[in-house]
């Protein structure tokens, strides 16, 4: 004979006087009162010879006649002997899973930006982060499941542009592709990344060399430099002045606007970028720039007035000069965009270097802050190198200011000892 079932009433469980303790109703389901006589049900079994007890909700929330539905079946699991609650764990777990698993791609983006704004150089980066994505690819993609994004997705996102702004169309794949590596390592998707270039888009989009060719920074030839840096000089303003430091010093535009007086060390005729204004290729160790000063490049700084913090303030009190200045006072001299630009005087210099010196291609890369081996830049930051550098610096500081007649002032320098 079997045990009996369906014991209790809707009518028994809605009592009010009922004492604490278990009232059972058959196949392990049980109402469960507490001393505070608040009401539970609860499923009663034996796994493995071990008494267990599983919450099936609250009877304010759970009927009399759901909750036998719901002893029922764990009361089916231990039969086949799977423990419902260890199975219910599962469920949970899964359930979890797959509702991570809906994350929009916009959700992840915000996610992968946030972990790594911190590391970026400025919050300019993450700001433009956005705008591509916020512009290109959420349109189309943003409330879409991170898992769902495929092929036809990033096509659809870049085959309008990629032709008309291709510099724009790499970045925003790129960073779709960062976006989604993030998505897979946290288990969010699988299978190939379908923003990768190598082995896939490069089968379907053409290259950027064929639709964009690089363009490099229009440089004036340095056989010209020593005409352009008189008229500079008979140029007032202090637009005119970081032009002439950031040639000499063969600075990048940010290093100049953003230089201070504290960097200088008259002493010892050293200008320190720190290494957080110094440019350079992700994930690469960054280290204070150090240029030594040519008496040109002292005999500038000894004319300013230090009258706050930045060596060329700009017209916002206690901001630097703008970074357009230079470029604007460029234009002003007759120089139009693809005669010069402020960064091509760098390319200047690095041709003068290559055709009329005999200093070390190594030398006039440090020059430049570009990146060298550890070991060449510990070589260079010895005593007699930096000496050398120092020459360097000097010996183009005297080119700039020589004479300019078809370049017959150039001489080989850099050999002597």
């Amino acid at each position: 004979m079997g045990r009996a079932t369906n014991k209790l009433s809707v009518k028994f469980v809605e009592r009010n006087d009922l004492e604490p303790g278990l009232y059972g109703d058959g196949h392990g389901l049980y109402l469960q009162v507490s001393a505070q006589k608040t009401k539970a049900w609860v499923f009663r079994f034996m796994m493995a010879r071990r008494p267990r007890k599983m919450g099936l909700g609250e009877v304010a929330r759970v009927k009399l006649a759901d909750a036998r539905k719901k002893a029922m079946a764990a009361h089916g699991l231990v039969v086949d002997g799977i423990d419902p609650i260890e199975e219910r764990s599962a469920r949970k777990a899964t359930a979890a899973v797959e509702q991570a698993k809906a994350m929009s791609f916009k959700e992840c983006a915000e996610g992968y930006i946030e972990a790594h704004k911190s590391g970026w150089k400025s919050d300019k980066h993450a700001g433009q982060w956005r705008a591509t994505l916020e512009t290109y690819a959420y349109p189309i993609i943003g409330t879409l499941p991170v898992a769902g994004v495929h092929d036809a997705h990033v096509m659809k996102i870049l085959q309008p542009i990629w032709n008309a702004k291709t510099e724009t169309a790499n970045r925003v794949r790129g960073r779709i592709e960062k976006v989604l590596d993030r998505a897979r390592a946290l288990k969010l998707r699988s299978g190939e990344n379908p923003a990768r270039w190598k082995g896939h888009l490069d089968q379907l989009l053409p290259a950027r060399s064929q639709v964009a060719p690089v363009e490099h920074h229009p440089a004036l030839p340095y056989r010209d430099l020593p005409t352009f840096m008189a008229k500079l000089r008979q140029r007032e303003g202090i637009s005119a002045r970081a032009l002439e430091f950031t040639i000499l010093t063969i600075a990048r535009t940010g290093d100049t606007i953003g230089a201070k007086w504290p960097e200088i060390d008259q002493k010892e005729k050293l200008w320190t970028v720190p290494a957080d204004r110094v440019k350079g290729k992700k994930g690469a160790r960054k280290r204070d720039h150090v240029v030594p000063l040519s008496k040109q490049a002292l005999a500038l700084l000894d004319d300013l007035p230090e009258d706050g913090a930045f060596i060329f303030p700009g017209g916002i009190e206690g901001k630097g000069l703008s970074n357009m200045a230079m470029a604007e006072l460029l234009k002003e001299m007759g120089y139009s965009s693809d005669a010069a630009t402020v960064h091509g005087f760098r390319s200047t210099f690095k041709d003068w270097c290559s055709e009329q010196t005999a200093y070390p291609n190594e030398m006039s890369e440090m020059a430049m802050a570009h990146t060298v081996s550890d070991k060449v830049e510990a070589a260079y930051r010895r005593g007699d190198m930096r000496e050398k550098r120092r020459r360097l610096m000097a010996d183009w500081a005297a080119y700039c200011g020589g004479k300019a007649a078809g370049g017959n002032n150039v001489v080989k320098i850099g050999g002597r000892k």
